[in-house]
């Protein structure tokens, strides 16, 4: 466990992994931890900013699904998301699978946003997210999230309106992110739209 940081115990055996991260095998993650490789599922580089380098050590925080016929390893570079990848799956018809391929699509203080906000539309024309599942995570996590995500700073709330508008605009998440990394934090937001399209070479 890492100091100051309170994981919530769920039964699983493995509740972090650390090692060196060996590439991927059939798109997972493979982490060797004293010589014992482990396949982690990861989210995509499309909704995370954890891109690890071949032979680097690596920490991750691990949920462990178990079915009849395999055991299956969830991996996340923060508590945070671990703990957002659950609530997920606690939305009536959502699995791990489904759970990692929506934290795939963007950034889990984006999503977590746009579901507080209510805003089942934009999780499904902006983020791809299958209509029926986009409208349970509203009605099931809405006032679970709310409360949380209004504790975020007024810079905070620009900077996720700036991405979602962005994404909107059909660049990926790790561009937008990188794009608004260039803009000044002073300026509005429809101005950090307008410099962060620039950056992108939208507008010349």
């Amino acid at each position: 466990m890492v100091c100051g940081e309170q994981l919530e115990y769920d039964g699983d055996m493995i509740g972090k992994l650390t090692g060196r991260f060996e590439g991927t095998v059939e798109g997972m993650t493979l982490i060797d931890v004293g010589g014992v490789g482990y396949t982690v599922r990861l989210p995509t580089a499309g909704g995370s900013a954890f891109a690890p380098q071949e032979g680097v050590d690596i920490a991750l925080f691990i949920h462990t699904a178990v079915r009849e016929d395999a055991i299956d390893l969830y991996g996340f570079p923060t508590n945070e998301e671990l703990r957002f990848f659950r609530q997920l799956m606690s939305v009536s018809g959502i699995g791990p699978k489904t759970a990692i391929g929506i934290m795939s699509v963007a950034d889990t203080p984006t999503l977590r946003r746009a579901i507080a906000k209510g805003d089942a539309a934009a999780l499904t024309k902006t983020f791809g997210i299958g209509k029926k599942n986009a409208e349970r995570m509203v009605v099931e996590l809405r006032d679970k999230l709310s409360t949380e995500v209004l504790a975020h700073s007024p810079e905070q709330e620009a900077s996720d309106e700036v991405l979602e508008a962005l994404m909107a605009l059909g660049y990926k998440a790790e561009e937008a992110r990188r794009a608004l990394k260039e803009v000044d934090p002073a300026l509005d937001t429809r101005d950090k739209i307008a410099h962060a399209l620039r950056s992108l070479g939208t507008l010349r």
